[in-house]
């Protein structure tokens, strides 16, 4: 199936550029490019492609208050909203997972990282750039450590499904895990880092997913984070 991905910048020449890079894939298309944030999201609800490819700051309405028009926790059938910035700016970062984000992507990144992130917002999973993961996710932690995972209240989690308290306590394993997502590792990499099969994996962020109410894996990073589960890791 080809991947239908809407552009939406103020620059023309980022959107040509972005374009030639997308459809010079054999699995992708761009369907549609937007100047401003208001066009985004019109011709978003308009098209429902894929993958929405957002810059931050754009004319009329910006990207990240397009992001929780699209893909917010209010939204009921939500679009997979993918940043694409040049501002590697933490509040930006936080915004935009919190409005639904699947992917934040600085545009200085390579060509090959902008098409993996389209794909993993296509299938459902998220990509963040490499060279920000650590430590904007990092920066959102508080400076004392948050309530451990047993103690989180499931009262906590907002509506919506943020993963802002835990439905029912972690197991070890599953801690291990989000330490290893929070810190930027893929599914391979933390089954080679625990000496499981990667079908395990699978199994354990199902279930942190499933605790914590979070959509996918950036949301559980951010939790992570927040809650200061990975202050004491060393990895």
């Amino acid at each position: 199936m080809t991947i239908r991905v809407l552009l939406a910048d103020d620059q023309e020449m980022v959107r040509a550029a972005f374009r030639m890079i997308i459809d010079s894939q054999p699995d992708m298309r761009v369907v549609a490019q937007a100047a401003d944030g208001t066009e985004a999201v019109d011709r978003a609800r308009e098209l429902r492609p894929d993958v929405c490819l957002l810059d931050i700051r754009m004319p009329r309405l910006d990207g990240l208050e397009a992001t929780r028009l699209l893909a917010g926790p209010d939204v009921p059938d939500p679009l997979n909203v993918l940043i694409a910035t040049t501002f590697d700016l933490d509040e930006y970062v936080y915004r935009a997972l919190r409005n639904g984000a699947c992917g934040f992507l600085l545009k200085d990144g390579a060509p090959g990282l902008l098409t993996e992130a389209v794909r993993a917002a296509a299938a459902g999973n998220s990509l963040i750039s490499p060279s920000v993961t650590v430590r904007l996710l990092a920066q959102m932690a508080p400076h004392r450590r948050g309530p451990a995972p047993s103690e989180a209240r499931p009262d906590r989690t907002t509506g919506g499904g943020r993963p802002d308290g835990l439905i029912e306590p972690l197991t070890q394993r599953e801690l291990d895990v989000v330490r290893r997502v929070a810190r930027g590792r893929t599914n391979e990499e933390v089954a080679a880092d625990l000496y499981v099969t990667l079908s395990t994996v699978k199994t354990h962020l199902g279930n942190v997913q499933r605790k914590l109410a979070a959509r996918n894996r950036v949301e559980i990073a951010a939790w992570a984070w927040e809650n200061g589960i990975c202050q004491d890791d060393p990895a």
